[in-house]
């Protein structure tokens, strides 16, 4: 393992995911440096895509979009390509990137499914219905789940779907979380049907006089969620134990986001939701009983109606 590799990795993680790196903690040495690696990578890609550095924009929106666009994404396949061909790989968060598909043998389709996901936000894809929105969160967040549990060495396609569903749940809170902000960007994942039935226009989402009915339509996201949180709980069972206490920890400080998003109503994008590390501490200890609980259980079977990723 190449420890400069990890430390860059390790650097990412503390800067662009807090919530992420305080469960990322609990795994075990080898698992957690893949699992951070796997995100750095992640990251990168974002970024790569949105012309940022963490998150945070260093080009002006509209360099965004087009040609430009296209051409990075374009790039990040081919590296993805190479990478999976064995070639040597300069940049960093390749070559970590690479480390990890090789040492827990993740198949080239999930990378390239991420790359589609974000393909969705360069071609400003409209989404119309519920299940567009349950799409692209699989292709930016349901395969990341996907891939962490082959690092966590699952490979059972019914506990995929499972860590795919917690990928949903995620990618649903976040949305709930960043509307405004996303808007900024010119981007709403929010279903066109369900803004329509709000009296909302398509071009307004971010007006402060929207907010009212633009909270019940967080809180719609946020129970939906619910069932995918449920489903990805009865995963656990089947991670080793350090993992499943760092997934459900993971579980718990993402689900709580949303329920404060619902909380604040309105007021939900006054400033960014996050949690306390008093908060943090509370998550975790609930985390260590869940995965404890979790040992031995055989878990209810996957609701037939929640959305079913590709196979």
């Amino acid at each position: 393992m190449n420890e400069t590799l990890a430390a860059h990795a390790d650097r990412t993680i503390q800067a662009g995911s807090k919530s992420f790196a305080t469960a990322a903690k609990l795994f075990d040495l080898a698992t957690r440096r893949s699992a951070v690696m796997l995100y750095a990578w992640c990251r990168h890609c974002d970024d790569v895509v949105d012309g940022q550095s963490l998150g945070f924009a260093d080009e002006p929106s509209d360099a965004r979009h087009g040609m430009e666009g296209r051409q990075r994404l374009a790039e990040l396949r081919d590296l993805t390509r190479r990478a999976y061909a064995g070639e040597a790989m300069s940049e960093p968060a390749f070559a970590a990137f690479q480390d990890v598909i090789q040492r827990h043998a993740i198949p080239e389709r999930y990378p390239l499914e991420h790359l589609a996901g974000f393909a969705m936000d360069v071609d400003e894809t409209r989404y119309v219905s519920f299940d567009d929105t349950l799409r692209y969160c699989y292709g930016v967040a349901g395969v990341v789940g996907i891939m962490m549990a082959h690092i966590m060495g699952v490979k059972e396609e019914a506990t995929l779907d499972r860590a795919c569903d917690l990928g949903l749940a995620f990618q649903l809170t976040n949305i709930a979380r960043d509307i405004v902000e996303d808007a900024g960007m010119n981007r709403c994942y929010l279903p066109a049907e369900w803004l329509r039935e709000a009296g909302i226009p398509e071009g307004e989402v971010a007006d402060p006089a929207h907010r009212p009915a633009l909270a019940r339509l967080a809180a719609r996201l946020v129970d939906a969620a619910e069932p995918y949180y449920a489903s990805a709980r009865g995963g656990l069972s089947a991670l080793p134990l350090r993992s499943a206490w760092a997934i459900a920890t993971a579980h718990g400080v993402y689900r709580e986001i949303g329920i404060k998003v619902k909380r604040r109503g309105p007021h939900a994008w006054d400033r960014r939701v996050s949690t306390g590390k008093a908060e943090k501490v509370r998550l975790l200890a609930q985390g260590a009983r869940m995965a404890v609980t979790s040992r031995g259980e055989t878990p209810a079977p996957r609701p037939a109606s929640l959305w079913q990723r590709p196979r």
